[in-house]
């Protein structure tokens, strides 16, 4: 307790302060990012070109040969990872991330940014090992206007060290009885799809359609990919779909699931795809074109989800 009273001490604290983007906004980037990502979306091009949304930490990277004069550092975040360093937990690895959109970046806009540490976690033990996740929030102005924020997180921990009696038990055949299988993951429920978990909730599927030009969207978006608008209201999907795609993933297995499974993309009949498990058959025999059916599948006394059955003859 007295060391995480240490460490709690840090949230709340500068990781940067004014900070400055290296570079402006501008078209090259734009169009190197649009060309790896495959994306080819007319809102990225031409005189009133915008920046996509998703590369809003990308103007605040210093790259390969960082910032340089220390623009916007703070001591705080070293100083944090000093402790755990010292503390035993020296490995790190970045855990998942999280981005609000505010306004559009434009070519010419120049990005200023300032980051806190949001939050340390309490110790919590994972597969990787022992530490504490801990959370920065940075703000991204635009001509020092909020643009959007980004939340990223990290968990900073000590190796989990297997012993031989661990590894003996790893070669036994794992316990399939349901008392003994973890809790499925929980999905990230925020403020842009809690609709769609809510619909689900109902055992309804439901898409959105933008109010003014009428394309259908999913998975959910705070605005439409076709014009920007910001109007919606739902449709509620058929059911039938084909598998578009798909994945077997066997590998690295998951304590909640039991490989193999097939995952799929799913091509909705009303022309939309959402990712899903495909269920009904063996996970070899799925094939691309396959009919498919929603059915909800209810996995604990929380969670409900929406899977989807191959409909074989």
């Amino acid at each position: 307790m007295e060391f995480l009273g240490r460490l709690k001490k840090f949230e709340g604290q500068a990781a940067a302060t004014a900070g400055v983007g290296k570079d402006l906004v501008n078209e090259a980037m734009i169009r190197h990012w649009c060309e790896a990502m495959g994306d080819t979306h007319a809102a990225y091009t031409g005189p009133d070109a915008v920046a996509p949304p998703t590369m809003l930490q990308a103007w605040t990277m210093g790259g390969l040969s960082g910032h340089g004069d220390g623009t916007g550092r703070a001591t705080a975040y070293d100083e944090l990872f000093e402790l755990l360093d010292d503390a035993g937990y020296a490995s790190v690895v970045a855990t998942d991330c999280e981005q609000e959109y505010v306004r559009d970046l434009r070519p010419g806009d120049r990005v200023s940014y300032d980051a806190v540490i949001e939050s340390v976690s309490e110790r919590k033990t994972t597969k990787l090992g022992t530490g504490h996740f801990i959370t920065t929030r940075m703000d991204v102005l635009a001509n020092d206007e909020l643009a959007g924020t980004h939340r990223f997180r990290i968990l900073k921990y000590a190796p989990a060290h297997r012993s031989l009696r661990q590894s003996a038990d790893a070669e036994r055949p794992p316990d399939r009885s349901p008392r003994s299988r973890p809790a499925r993951p929980r999905p990230v429920v925020n403020r842009d799809n809690a609709g769609f978990w809510a619909g689900v909730a109902e055992r309804r599927l439901l898409i959105q359609r933008c109010d003014d030009c009428a394309e259908l969207r999913f998975p959910w978006l705070p605005g439409c990919h076709a014009c920007g608008s910001t109007g919606w209201h739902t449709v509620e999907a058929s059911g039938e779909g084909t598998v578009f795609s798909f994945v077997v993933m066997h590998h690295p297995p998951f304590p909640a699931f039991d490989p193999p499974y097939a995952v799929g993309l799913i091509e909705l009949a009303e022309g939309v795809r959402m990712i899903s498990n495909v269920v009904g058959v063996a996970p070899d025999e799925v094939r691309i074109g396959m009919p498919v059916r929603l059915e909800f599948t209810r996995v604990d006394d929380e969670l409900e989800l929406p899977l989807f059955r191959a409909e074989v003859a």
